[in-house]
């Protein structure tokens, strides 16, 4: 896979799988725009990245901020006139509770995060990505997104808005260059699966750095499919 001089913007790039798929992108020598709310986690990742053998530009950004991500699109054309690649990594789980149950904030900030966001950055981000000769976007979902389960319906329904999102702006790329496409990770060794499963090994779950070689070749340009929804351990022969 050949990653020399795309630019690929990733977002939750301060742990985890964000963090794992860039410093997997920066060892194909991808200029990696990192985007997080803490600068700290943004600059121990970019630690990790230049020691793989890649550069970034830093972006603390709380996903929130609507008017920050219009703002970006700009930026990032000011700077470089295209975008390679969009690995949509960041998201929220909101609170295991019933639907009865879930705060209004909670449930307004699962909205603004795993959805509104997404929607706003395809939107300020889709002119760079046209302009690539193989633009590439990887947005994050789960099984819980087509599988609802009692008492995760908040994040259930974030994550299957976006689908419907990712697979509508996938039917409208069709004709282009552009390439989208949805992964479904599963259960993987993350703070986010650790608040959701206390009581789960870790030991017994994959790594974030097992599924960025996956996130990496989703985003090369050699990646050809469009509108389909990958699961990592079907990829890798796990199930």
């Amino acid at each position: 896979m050949s990653g020399d001089g795309r630019i690929v913007l990733v977002t939750g790039a301060s742990r985890g799988i964000g963090r794992a798929a860039a410093i997997a992108l920066a060892a194909e020598k991808a200029h990696l725009i990192l985007v997080a709310r803490t600068v700290g986690g943004l600059e121990e990742t970019d630690d990790a990245v230049q020691a793989a053998g890649g550069s970034a530009t830093l972006v603390p950004l709380d996903l929130r901020d609507g008017d920050a991500l219009d703002r970006l699109g700009a930026s990032l054309f000011e700077r470089w006139g295209k975008l390679d690649g969009f690995f949509a990594n960041a998201g929220v789980l909101g609170a295991l509770t019933p639907l009865a149950h879930l705060d209004v904030k909670l449930f307004d900030e699962l909205l603004a995060v795993n959805v509104t966001a997404n929607w706003r950055l395809l939107r300020s981000l889709d002119p760079l990505l046209q302009r690539s000769e193989a633009g590439r976007v990887v947005l994050v979902s789960s099984s819980l997104a087509r599988k609802p389960r009692a008492f995760w319906g908040g994040y259930a329904m974030s994550k299957a808005a976006l689908e419907s999102l990712a697979l509508t702006y996938a039917a409208e790329c069709e004709s282009t260059k552009v390439r989208v496409n949805i992964l479904n990770p599963g259960p993987v060794r993350t703070a986010m699966r650790a608040k959701a499963m206390p009581g789960e090994d870790p030991e017994t779950l994959p790594t974030p750095e097992d599924v960025a070689p996956l996130v990496a070749q989703m985003l090369s340009p050699e990646w050809s499919e469009n509108g389909a929804c990958l699961n990592y351990r079907e990829s890798t022969g796990q199930e």
